[in-house]
């Protein structure tokens, strides 16, 4: 009787490992392939020459930003939309604006930080944007967005 309990809790734990798995996966597919495509957009309108990194960026509108170098060397963003619209593509070179540290430095002197979650390049309607999502001394979810060609504060979004 021991060794049922044992073999059915085993089994349990298992399964619910692969399932949760499986669910994870299904779930970021949908990511891997708009990027891909936004990828290759990148590459097929001559914006980079070589792609290094990209992720999606959700803020009013939604885009990959890819990252990589163009054909002369140069590090460059570009901002692809997920419609995946070749007219609406963005880019800004990335010697033109702060660095994630300089930003994330600009945002420090703030104070009431308790834990950075994540910093992403983005676009938004002033322009190119870090944004910051950080927990505060409350454990309170709040977003800091920090233009990218100058440093100032665009928004802020508290307590959360």
């Amino acid at each position: 009787m021991k060794n049922w309990l044992i073999f059915i809790s085993v089994f349990m734990v298992s399964l619910s490992l692969v399932i949760s798995i499986l669910v994870l996966w299904k779930a970021e597919a949908p990511f891997r392939s708009i990027e891909e495509q936004a990828e290759q957009l990148a590459l097929d309108a001559k914006a980079l020459a070589v792609v290094s990194e990209s992720y999606t960026y959700n803020g009013k509108n939604s885009y990959v930003t890819v990252f990589g170098v163009d054909e002369y060397g140069e590090k460059k963003a570009v901002f692809v939309p997920t419609n995946l619209e070749e007219d609406s593509i963005q880019e800004v070179f990335l010697k033109d604006g702060i660095t994630e540290k300089q930003a994330l430095s600009v945002f420090k002197d703030e104070g009431n930080v308790q834990k950075v979650l994540h910093m992403k390049l983005g676009y938004e309607e002033p322009g190119v944007v870090w944004e910051i999502t950080y927990l505060n001394n409350h454990d309170k979810l709040n977003y800091v967005y920090i233009l990218f060609e100058n440093g100032d504060w665009v928004k802020r979004i508290k307590n959360l």
